[in-house]
């Protein structure tokens, strides 16, 4: 009898160790999982102001993110600087966290102490990276209208925002996704010459060529609206003779007025039946031709200089030159598209005064000439 109730005792004592114990588990079990909810909860929590200020100020590490970089390009620099170890976790867990093309251009601030090949370190990097960057200094810079690729070249050189090496490599090699690009002739050089938008413009100073070359392309393709390029089809022309033609029309006309004016002159040459009047006979292009063939931006034009060999040279070479010989306007790009032949000029003359004189004969022309000395010596 007394067996009986020590084993009832037992069987009693061991079903209440197992409660207990399952207890303590589901306790430990508890606190844990309230842990570890607090961990994420604390990392999803936080704001990048809040990671960055966790390291000191001699911690930090910039990481620079050039524009239009997507995941992986991102993930080959955080390499590259010893951040991370594997990229394809970086990009895995970009895309299952939603940070995947959420990633901003620009400098951002990283801690050179920390070790971001954990959970939590990829999260930091990805809100850093996904957040506002850091503000770079910048610096304002005109592009006034009429001025050549060299001329914008140096002016970005001289505010020490790139070099030149780099602003070529952009304008050769650089990728951009604009229809006007893809109507470039591949073997020009400079490939973007007209295309580079002239504008005031506020650049980054840390961020390089291929942010200012971006900037600039985007501006064109801001201005040059479906419209103008339905207008260019009516007129039988593509972007790019466009813009070869208003890139003349910007380096020839010095006063507002003339500029449709002079559009019209060079219209109803090139579509004479007359096939000598498809010989523009652009003084500026023999100026550009001077600067492609020989490196010199000549001033003054004499008759001598009207022999140069050079398919820029409108006076030997009929029609269009194979390239913008400026970088122009958008008034220049409407007279470009909007000539006014109504008056059916087919010569003009500088007056001395900004403005032109237009005629209709060769005769009135070289009139024109001698009365406004404008004759070539």
């Amino acid at each position: 009898m007394r067996q009986k109730q020590d084993n009832k005792g037992k069987r009693h004592r061991s079903v209440q160790f197992k409660v207990a114990l399952a207890a303590v588990l589901f306790f430990i079990s508890l606190m844990c999982g309230y842990a570890s909810f607090r961990y994420f909860a604390d990392i999803v929590n936080r704001t990048p102001e809040q990671i960055v200020t966790e390291f000191g100020e001699y911690d930090q590490l910039d990481v620079v993110i050039p524009l239009g970089s997507g995941t992986d390009k991102i993930a080959d620099i955080l390499k590259e600087m010893g951040v991370i170890k594997n990229t394809r976790v970086f990009m895995l867990l970009s895309k299952i966290n939603g940070y995947d093309s959420q990633y901003r251009s620009g400098k951002h601030i990283i801690s050179s102490k920390v070790d971001y090949n954990n959970l939590k370190g990829y999260d930091d990097l990805m809100r850093i990276l996904s957040n506002y960057p850091v503000a770079n200094p910048t610096v304002s810079v005109t592009i006034p209208e009429g001025y050549t690729y060299e001329q914008i070249a140096d002016l970005m050189v001289d505010k020490g925002i790139t070099t030149r090496e780099d602003f070529d490599l952009v304008d050769q090699k650089g990728e951009f996704e604009y229809d006007f690009i893809a109507g470039i002739p591949g073997e020009r050089s400079p490939r973007l010459e007209g295309y580079l938008f002239p504008e005031t413009y506020i650049f980054d100073t840390k961020l390089g060529a291929e942010h200012i070359i971006g900037k600039m392309l985007a501006q064109f393709d801001y201005i040059f609206k479906d419209e103008y390029k339905l207008r260019a089809e009516e007129l039988g022309m593509t972007t790019d003779q466009i813009i070869i033609l208003a890139s003349i029309i910007e380096r020839e006309a010095m006063d507002a007025g003339d500029r449709a004016l002079i559009s019209g002159v060079f219209h109803n040459r090139l579509n004479s039946k007359d096939q000598s009047m498809h010989l523009l006979q652009s003084c500026a292009t023999v100026q550009y031709g001077y600067l492609v063939e020989e490196g010199i931006f000549k001033t003054v034009i004499t008759q001598n200089d009207l022999e140069l060999v050079s398919p820029y040279n409108t006076y030997r070479n009929k029609g269009l030159p194979p390239g913008p010989i400026s970088c122009p306007g958008k008034a220049s790009i409407i007279a470009a598209l909007y000539p006014d032949t109504t008056d059916g000029y087919y010569f003009f003359v500088a007056k001395g005064d900004g403005t032109h004189a237009f005629s209709k004969t060769f005769d009135e022309h070289v009139a024109n000439m001698y009365k406004y000395d404008q004759v070539l010596n």
